[in-house]
């Protein structure tokens, strides 16, 4: 495929399509992650050359440019076609990065049962091997089948990541928070049946069997069931608040580490963040734990416990208290310097003024496109008016839209849907003929 000058892509069967294409002969070819990676940063920076032209003036035809109107809705569905092109590009680069994913994933945990072997060699050099270090490195093991196994299972949706992605595909915290217990319990529970399998008297079977009785794994079963019931909750929490119209989700275009400490908008989030290290401070000890006592489950103090519940309750807080609906606040007539005062009439342009128009995550170009006013019965979408570096229009707290002729005169209510497809309630206005 190729990209031309508008940051249109042009498959490999049309004109410009191929499996080599620009300077140095770089693939395009759209079938191998790096001509994905290749086609979608082209694409990209094509838009952004189409974008700064016509904020620059240049590249509208010389037979729109006497009318300011027709010029900017002519650049508005140029630009909106580009960037449904850019986002078809954006589609097959993250098919692309989730297979690479998969396959740099599994290395990465056989990597690390590799390093603790080292790690054990280095450490049993003067002490000597113990059946304690054989059961980690084979519990090390059977975990790492075990995600080898989930990776083939999920081979086409990023492999081991897929159960930590939500369906907004972004790293769910909670998720992750709850699959670092898991893991942690089930490493405990391995390295308990290796070593109760390789005892050879029946008083280290015992106490060994006391390592796993109830007592000494109440805090570990609280935190597991405490993490657990968050993830859940969360997740019912969000769905709910989706259904009501009182949280806009915009799908991401891939996960990212950076979405469990920040919010869909990628700014850094003070409950995902605390809930994070809580857990990472917590985790850590009951390892410390483990290594000190293999024998027995890793116990944590009950003050953890009521940590990690506490830290628990702000996440579920911040996720019940984040988001909310568009609102419409005022529309007015835009009105140009040296413009007489005067009503809404069909033709004008309006300014609608509020909150919560471009929902978190909202900012790409097909996305900005989506916005959708309705006036009276009739759908306006949001013209892209390009500015340097970015758009002028629409903006989070501002929409500007003209009448369309199509509006009959009178009372008629504006309503905004936003790229999550949520609504505003209806705002009145008065259109004079």
């Amino acid at each position: 495929m190729s990209v031309d000058a508008a940051g249109r892509v042009a498959g490999a069967g049309e004109p410009g399509g191929g499996a080599a294409g620009g300077e140095g002969g770089a693939c395009l070819c759209g079938r191998c992650p790096h001509g994905t990676r290749e086609g979608h940063r082209r694409a990209v920076a094509a838009f952004v050359a189409l974008r700064e032209e016509f904020a620059a003036g240049r590249g509208v035809p010389a037979g729109l440019a006497h009318s300011a109107g027709a010029a900017r809705q002519w650049v508005s569905d140029e630009l909106a076609l580009s960037a449904r092109a850019l986002a078809e590009r954006g589609a097959a680069e993250r098919t692309a990065w989730l297979v690479t994913v998969r396959r740099r994933t599994l290395p990465a945990v056989w990597a690390g049962v590799a390093a603790l072997l080292l790690g054990q060699a280095l450490t049993a050099i003067g002490s000597g091997w113990t059946v304690a270090r054989t059961a980690g490195l084979a519990s090390a093991v059977v975990a790492a089948l075990g995600l080898t196994a989930v990776a083939w299972w999920h081979r086409e949706h990023g492999g081991v990541l897929a159960p930590l992605t939500g369906e907004d595909r972004r790293l769910s915290t909670s998720r992750v928070v709850a699959a670092l217990w898991v893991a942690v319990a089930l490493y405990a529970v391995l390295m308990a049946a290796v070593q109760l399998a390789a005892a050879s008297g029946g008083r280290t079977r015992n106490h060994l069997l006391v390592g796993l009785e109830l007592p000494q794994a109440q805090t570990l079963l609280a935190v597991l069931f405490i993490v657990s019931g968050v993830a859940v909750v969360a997740r019912r929490v969000v769905a709910v608040r989706i259904r009501a119209g009182r949280l806009q989700k915009v799908p991401a275009e891939r996960p990212r580490a950076v979405d469990l400490l920040a919010d869909d908008a990628g700014r850094a989030s003070l409950t995902d963040t605390q809930y994070v290290l809580v857990n990472a401070v917590v985790v850590v000890f009951a390892l410390v734990r483990l290594a000190v006592r293999p024998t027995q489950l890793p116990a944590v103090s009950w003050g953890l416990v009521v940590l990690v519940a506490l830290s628990g309750a702000v996440y579920l807080a911040g996720k019940v208290a984040e988001g909310g609906r568009p609102v419409i606040l005022s529309v007015v007539r835009a009105r140009e310097l040296g413009d007489l005062a005067a009503p809404i009439r069909t033709g004008d342009d309006i300014e609608i003024r509020g909150t919560g128009f471009l929902p978190p995550g909202a900012g790409t170009p097909d996305r900005l496109a989506r916005t959708v006013v309705r006036i009276g019965a009739v759908h306006v979408p949001v013209p892209l008016v390009p500015v340097a570096g970015g758009f002028a229009n629409p903006t989070d707290g501002v929409l500007t839209v003209p009448v369309p002729v199509d509006v009959e005169p009178g009372r008629v209510e504006v309503r905004v849907v936003t790229a999550a497809g949520v609504e505003t309630a209806a705002y009145p206005i008065d259109v004079q003929e």
